[in-house]
């Protein structure tokens, strides 16, 4: 069986890590294709080598752009790349423009497209993840779900014949890198000890393109009464400049994006986390970790209804959640066992024509 995976934004690389390992282990043919929508090395290549995951095949170096633009990109260019390796499968992963556009490029050249972390929903039309998530699965011949919740969105859109749980990749890469970094807690600014921090992540449109929006998610998170490191995303900082948002203030300490097990250690050894990542969010709750996410909702529900994530949008509020005690320990595990990428291959296995 040959696989051709297409990445390009770094929640990307860090779900094909265990499907490259995966594939390894079966003896199947993989082709990694990176559209280069995330170019940047702390977003891109150090993810390659921290997870062990092989260089890609083909770099398309597409870059930023409009969502249009960039998407018109690098369907242009994944169009010969497909054609050249007739694979088995077009495996496109989560939300990003990057999948969108190899799901039209694998569907108009008759390809097999299977869409891992399928059925996810927000409800929101307003995001453009919301949009590519939903196009994606009406347009793959198997949509891998991570989650009942997933499967049941499946089912109520008529794609139940097409769909298979197969438990979320995420949880397979986050245990195991937990493991690793569990007793190294995380190189913190000016001597922040462990435990005594709150982690945060700001990048979504949302919260980044209003400037009286985003200068309130400032104002808020520096008025915490703990130190906050705030890993700049560069479409934060380049907002933040544009606005002329000052984000070295208060409680605030801002530290380059991380690489993966400097996350995950970052998480596990913070006494909170404040995010409107779908990523972090998750992470968070494998790591027991108690998460604040500045958004109307979430594609993680399981997160909420078991206490471990609780939604903000009056930023006012944001102090007294944050600081809100951890609910009760819990062995829920709603996103699967940790064997999901085994679970991938099977079922790509088991259909490959």
């Amino acid at each position: 069986m040959r696989v051709l995976s297409v990445v390009g934004a770094r929640p990307q690389f860090v779900k094909l890590a265990p499907i490259a390992q995966a594939l390894a282990d079966s003896g199947d043919e993989h082709v990694i294709v990176h559209t280069g929508q995330h170019y940047d090395v702390a977003m891109s290549d150090v993810f390659f080598r921290d997870l062990n995951i092989p260089a890609p095949d083909v770099h398309l170096g597409v870059g930023s752009g409009t969502h249009g633009v960039q998407t018109g990109a690098m369907l242009g260019a994944l169009d010969p790349v497909l054609e050249d390796n007739r694979p088995d499968w077009v495996l496109v992963y989560g939300d990003t423009n990057s999948t969108i556009a190899a799901a039209l490029s694998a569907v108009k050249l008759h390809i097999p497209l299977a869409h891992l972390e399928a059925g996810l929903r927000s409800f929101n039309r307003r995001m453009p993840e919301e949009h590519n998530r939903v196009l994606t699965d009406h347009a793959a011949d198997l949509c891998l779900a991570p989650t009942e919740l997933a499967m049941s969105n499946l089912r109520a859109e008529g794609l139940e014949g097409r769909a298979v749980l197969t438990g979320d990749v995420m949880v397979d890469i986050c245990l195991a890198t937990a493991t690793r970094v569990r007793d190294t807690p995380p190189s913190a600014p000016n001597g922040i000890r462990s435990g005594d921090y709150v982690l945060a992540t700001i990048h979504r449109a949302e919260n980044t393109d209003d400037p009286e929006r985003l200068r309130s998610i400032v104002s808020a998170l520096a008025s915490l009464p703990h130190p906050v490191i705030l890993t700049a995303h560069p479409r934060l900082r380049a907002k933040a400049e544009h606005h002329g948002i000052d984000l070295r203030t208060g409680s605030l300490h801002i530290v380059d994006p991380l690489e993966y097990p400097a996350m995950v250690s970052a998480v596990t050894h913070a006494r909170a986390v404040v995010t409107d990542s779908g990523g972090l969010q998750k992470e968070a709750f494998l790591l027991r970790v108690p998460c604040t996410t500045i958004r109307t909702e979430t594609e993680w529900t399981e997160t909420l209804e078991l206490h471990w994530n609780v939604l903000v949008e009056d930023l006012t509020m944001l102090a007294d959640i944050v600081n809100r005690d951890a609910p009760a320990s819990t062995s829920a595990t709603p996103y699967g066992d940790g064997q999901a990428a085994q679970a991938v291959v099977a079922a790509l296995r088991q259909r490959t024509r």
